[in-house]
């Protein structure tokens, strides 16, 4: 890709970090539109966090040309490459998505019909750090948490951390943490936006200390 590139936008009220699963039920005609022409041509489309507006188009009052209220969505995001696709019924599509690159958007612009675009830029992936012995119980208790995952699971279950895993990278183990944990958006956000993997992690630990989630034999529920 080039230092800039121009990008269809999907804002929405989550975070998808490099490596993670995100799947979703399209049926609005804009996004319907934009993962047909995604898919068409090979190509991903950047998911953004929204941190105001909704993530479906409101229909505007009587009498007024567009009262949705404004979406006002974050600069850093990630590029999401389809995976699988299905169209169980006119007008519904069901797809997976994996999380590529981090990208910064320079530009943006609203269509006429609703559809966000942007200019980008990519951000450098994580380096491979390998995971320091202080940081080795986030690693095994996200293992635990897997293995716990996959004994529950059905056998048409999409589990929400999927292969290559990659235990032994600290931005691997800091985003499926970041993935599952049960807060806001806008926090997640903030990890999504660290550059440093082996400093996301180490948040990542802090956070799950004030959670009271332990990373120990007894670790505790997600």
């Amino acid at each position: 890709m080039p230092d800039t590139f121009h990008l269809p936008l999907f804002p929405l009220h989550t975070v998808l970090f490099p490596g993670g699963v995100l799947p979703l039920r399209i049926f609005e005609v804009r996004y319907l539109d934009l993962i047909q022409r995604c898919q068409k041509e090979g190509a991903p489309f950047g998911v953004v966090c929204l941190s105001r507006g909704s993530e479906v188009r409101q229909a505007p009052r009587r009498g007024a040309v567009d009262d949705a209220p404004a979406e006002v969505f974050h600069d850093t995001g990630t590029l999401a490459h389809v995976e699988a696709l299905a169209r169980p019924q006119p007008g519904l599509m069901l797809i997976r998505c994996r999380g590529g690159q981090r990208f910064r958007l320079l530009r943006r612009e609203r269509m006429k019909h609703g559809l966000w675009a942007g200019e980008a830029q990519l951000l450098e992936p994580d380096a491979s750090v390998s995971v320091p012995a202080d940081q080795a119980p986030l690693r095994a208790g996200l293992q635990r948490l897997v293995q716990h995952m996959q004994a529950q699971a059905r056998p048409d279950d999409e589990l929400p951390i999927q292969p290559p895993l990659q235990w032994d990278d600290c931005g691997w183990v800091a985003n499926r943490w970041c993935d599952i944990l049960p807060v806001s958006p806008q926090l997640k956000q903030q990890f999504l936006a660290v550059e440093s993997p082996l400093l996301r992690l180490e948040l990542v630990g802090d956070l799950l200390q004030r959670l009271k989630i332990g990373t120990g034999p007894e670790q505790d529920a997600v």
